[in-house]
């Protein structure tokens, strides 16, 4: 696993989807409101965009490793560590069929991390990649990388390896969310029945089956 922390502007302004590997032991802990509070999880990173970023329910994005293989094939382009604006960039983990609410132990300093949503495309990331129709591309692959909530704060480096310490029994995934979405409404009332669903994407999913907030 490789931790992406480093940021630079963004193509369209301040931005930090540009992450950077590192190999120094990073803070990670819960940010609080992403309007008011640092925005991220990790010490040291950028949230360029807090309307639609960060915030406790999107305090750290994992992207598999395994997943950025299959695009390099797909895109005919080497994808470093963090291309993708992730921060963690697992190997060996299951992200696409993590549980929501799925809880990770990363390394030996206490950090615990809950698995909360999806990534949904944006322009920001269009524009990153220079791919043009990006945004549908990554979408019909389904392979969204997951936002997870800070449960016990720690500190965690390159390296460290990632335990799944619990996992709820409703087979919500991210997957699945993302498919709900994204692509396929008719799945919205069966993501429904996970508790640990980020409280913003439930609004969405109630709203968009006409249920009251």
């Amino acid at each position: 696993m490789n931790i992406a922390q480093r940021y630079s502007d963004g193509p369209n302004g301040r931005s930090g989807i540009d992450k950077r590997p590192t190999t120094a032991a990073v803070a990670v802990r819960a940010p609080g409101d992403r309007r008011s509070g640092p925005g991220s999880g990790l010490d040291g990173d950028l949230i360029g965009n807090r309307r639609y970023h960060g915030g406790d329910d999107q305090a750290v994005y994992a992207y598999a490793r395994e997943d950025l293989d299959g695009w390099e094939r797909t895109l005919d382009r080497d994808l470093a560590n963090g291309m993708f604006g992730e921060n963690l960039t697992t190997l060996g983990v299951d992200v696409t069929g993590a549980v929501i609410g799925e809880r990770w132990r990363l390394g030996s300093d206490g950090l615990v991390l809950e698995v909360s949503r999806p990534r949904t495309p944006c322009r920001t990331f269009t524009t990153f990649l220079g791919i043009r129709g990006w945004a549908d591309t990554f979408t019909r692959a389904g392979k969204p990388g997951a936002y997870l909530r800070v449960i016990n704060p720690g500190r965690v480096r390159a390296g460290d390896p990632v335990t799944v310490t619990d996992r709820p029994d409703h087979g919500v995934t991210i997957g699945l969310v993302f498919r709900a979405m994204m692509s396929e409404p008719g799945l919205l009332p069966d993501i429904l029945v996970a508790d640990a669903l980020a409280p913003e994407v439930r609004r969405r999913a109630r709203r968009r089956l006409g249920m009251a907030r």
